[in-house]
């Protein structure tokens, strides 16, 4: 099967490039499963239940999220009403969502997508992601109770993003992580047959610092005194991912491969396409 994950989606500029090629990119390489990540999908700061529907609507199976999941406090209401959103897992019990579920691909696969959060760097302080993946593999796996695992992990540190990855090497599909905004070069197959990429990058502005218009957190580099509010940034947004095509034998990576559309980036489509 295919799978295409593309990393945060950032403001407007993020959402029109995402509503506007991601249809034609499923149809025209035969695309069977999409998460989209979307915490910073309204102007920067999490998610409305109307961009979650128009997400789903323009071709994604799933949508995560990470650290700015709340930002939106409706989504506190509606993430009880949608199977096909996640926040972060390792939230406490009784935090409203889910942080992982089992969908169905177009081709009838069994896809976990599971959504955790890391500590280092990061807040709020979530319990221990490598348990909660632990806990989420434990009584079945690849090849019995799902055909391909994809795991969002949404930090800041590489070093815990890697170590994450060899965690579940051999028992994921694909280790992605989300939350820096910059696409890395390190995408590979692990050991285990895991595919892995410490960051997906974002769907946004490049024209700007991490998807927001670049004055004010300059202003804030230079002189530590805010000026006004980070906004997204207007400008034409690239669209960055990453594709793998996962055994339908084993549910392990076969090939992976970067995914950058738009301006300033150097654009890359997967080579097996």
């Amino acid at each position: 099967m295919r799978l295409l994950f593309l990393g945060d989606m950032v403001g407007r500029s993020g959402r029109t490039a995402v509503y506007e090629r991601l249809p034609g990119l499923i149809s025209d390489h035969r695309i069977d499963f999409t998460v989209v990540n979307g915490e910073n999908a309204a102007g920067g700061f999490g998610i409305t239940e109307a961009i979650f529907n128009d997400t789903i609507d323009a071709g994604a199976d799933v949508m995560t999220t990470g650290n700015h999941v709340w930002d939106q406090r409706e989504a506190l209401v509606f993430a009880d009403r949608h199977e096909r959103f996640l926040r972060p897992a390792n939230y406490p019990d009784g935090t409203p969502g889910k942080g992982m579920g089992v969908f169905e691909a177009k081709n009838g696969a069994r896809v976990m997508v599971s959504n955790i959060m890391g500590r280092v760097f990061m807040s709020p302080d979530l319990d221990d992601p490598f348990a909660c993946a632990e806990r989420q593999l434990e009584g079945g796996g690849l090849g019995t109770a799902f055909d391909a695992v994809v795991f969002d992990f949404h930090a800041e540190a590489t070093s815990e993003k890697m170590c994450f990855g060899h965690f579940v090497d051999g028992r994921a599909s694909l280790v992605v992580g989300t939350h820096t905004h910059t696409p890395t070069a390190d995408h590979q197959i692990l050991d285990g047959g895991t595919g892995y990429l410490s960051d997906a990058g974002m769907c946004g502005s490049y024209d700007s610092s991490l998807g927001m218009d670049k004055e004010e957190p300059l202003n804030r580099f230079l002189s530590k005194i805010p000026k006004g509010r980070f906004e997204a940034a207007s400008g034409p947004a690239t669209l960055c991912g990453v594709a793998v095509e996962i055994s339908d034998r084993t549910g392990l990576a076969e090939k992976i491969g970067p995914l950058r559309l738009g301006p300033r980036l150097e654009e890359v489509m997967p080579a097996w396409w």
